[in-house]
């Protein structure tokens, strides 16, 4: 904690397990929580454990299964819960079999790594050599590389607590961008907007089947795919979350404060707390991530699978489209009209992009296009100006005099600074103009936009105010 009203001391010191066995050696606790430090503080554990130290919570052999690749498939088959097909690998040679094993794209990534470091789609044999050859500099039995079937759909994640036979869901979280973007990076909405009954059902039942079959005690974060009506389980992490704290602030349910009663021996029942899925339906939130690109410089804009943001924002509101003006506004995402947007979307994308573009079209922008993308615009009837891609200083002199105010620019794969596609992006963030580099997130805007048009006075309440006066309504 860096707060000096919670702690009776504050220790500042690298979290390296030396340095927190000093700290223990001198303070000789009844035991520690690992649960509330990320996966940081999980790595921890096992070297915690080996000095003698108590862990209060999860003991270390289920949270061990949680993290250990085959242990976790093993109990998920047990407890017949799909997940997406995926295997490790730590052979070049090795993770091409097992991707055309499993079909393109793949998701690969380390082992135990934070904010989805080095976390990466790929789609072909060639970016998949280069992946294991260069993104990924030590591979080695004990951590290998996890390569799962990529598959396109909406995340869910929820945060939940449990004793170890019972667990308390306060909500399920949607995220707006499809699969493939990282949860710290994805505007999230809470309660679930769009999930049949059947899909909920099947999170709920997870989620109980999971926290008890590993022993959860205390807090828990899942993340799942959901497809139609296919719910897979993507990972379940035994510890905290960063959007614990924008549930606690959404729901009033103090979450740390049951965990740690938990902790200390007290069950839920005993603390009165209903079981199963548990709502506030009287609102809707929406957090936003917030970016630090102009001070990060080098830093590729584009969000990916793996985590860039550097802090977040909530809207709230009982109407949708509120909360998520709210959010756009909160995160620095002003609302412009009579700007131009410039487009420069990847092939995939492009037949996708055309019902988005005309969206903003509707509500009044006109279109600036790069060459390739114009062209497919131009061939679909869609008027617009082209700037060529490479012809970066056209760009930005459109940027400069006022005329694009906004950029939207689905990347083929981020990170090359040598690409028009990065020099795109660095325009945006140089010049302080809203990017987009996922369409579900300009959808998202729009709809915003489109509604902020009609009804530009926003309430300003805190969530009691909110929940108090619907629930009079």
């Amino acid at each position: 904690s860096t707060d000096f009203s919670i702690s009776d001391k504050l220790y500042i010191e690298p979290l390296t397990l030396e340095d927190v066995m000093h700290v223990i050696e001198w303070e000789q606790p009844l035991g520690v929580i690992v649960q509330f430090g990320g996966q940081t503080a999980i790595n921890l554990a096992a070297g915690l454990v080996e000095h003698g130290v108590k862990i209060l919570g999860t003991d270390l052999s289920d949270i061990d299964r949680a993290e250990d690749r085959h242990a976790f498939e093993a109990m998920l088959h047990e407890l017949q819960i799909p997940q997406p097909l995926g295997e490790t690998a730590t052979e070049v040679e090795e993770a091409v079999d097992i991707a055309n094993r499993i079909g393109y794209p793949v998701l690969v990534r380390p082992s135990y790594v934070l904010g989805g470091r080095a976390m990466e789609i790929v789609y072909n044999d060639e970016d998949l050599r280069v992946y294991m050859r260069c993104a990924v500099q030590e591979i080695s039995h004990d951590a290998p590389i996890l390569i799962d079937k990529y598959i396109v759909g909406k995340e869910v994640e929820i945060d939940a607590i449990a004793d170890g036979e019972n667990v308390y869901i306060p909500g399920i979280m949607e995220h707006i961008e499809r699969t493939g973007i990282h949860s710290g990076d994805s505007f999230c909405v809470y309660p679930s907007l769009s999930l049949s009954k059947d899909t909920i059902n099947k999170v709920i039942e997870y989620s109980k089947k999971i926290s008890k079959a590993l022993q959860v005690k205390g807090l828990m974060n899942i993340q799942f795919i959901s497809k139609k009506d296919d719910v897979y389980v993507i990972e379940v992490n035994p510890r905290a979350s960063r959007t614990v704290p924008i549930l606690s602030k959404v729901t009033g349910i103090p979450m740390i404060k049951i965990a740690l009663n938990l902790l200390l021996g007290e069950s839920l029942k005993e603390q009165g707390i209903k079981l199963g899925l548990h709502e506030n339906k009287n609102i809707v939130a929406v957090k936003a991530p917030v970016f630090s690109f102009q001070k990060l410089k080098g830093v590729d804009a584009a969000i990916c699978a793996e985590m860039k943001s550097t802090g977040e924002v909530l809207g709230i509101d009982t109407i949708y489209e509120k909360a998520l003006i709210k959010a756009f506004m909160a995160a620095n995402v002003p609302f412009n009209e009579n700007k131009s947007v410039y487009v420069s979307i990847k092939d995939m994308d492009k037949n996708e992009g055309l019902e988005c573009i005309n969206k903003f079209i509707k509500a009044g922008f006109k279109i600036v296009a790069s060459e390739k993308t114009g062209e497919h615009l131009t061939s679909n009837g869609i008027k617009c100006r082209i700037i060529p891609k490479y012809d970066n200083e056209a760009l930005c002199k459109s940027i400069i005099e006022g005329d694009v105010g906004f950029i939207i620019n689905t990347p083929n794969k981020g990170g090359n600074k040598e690409t028009a596609g990065f020099k795109i992006r660095t325009a945006a963030v140089r010049y302080n103009i809203p990017l987009f580099t996922c369409l579900d997130t300009a959808n998202a805007y729009i709809k915003a936009f489109n509604y902020y048009k009609k009804n530009k006075e926003l309430d300003i309440k805190t969530v009691n105010e909110y929940s108090n006066s619907t629930l009079k309504s």
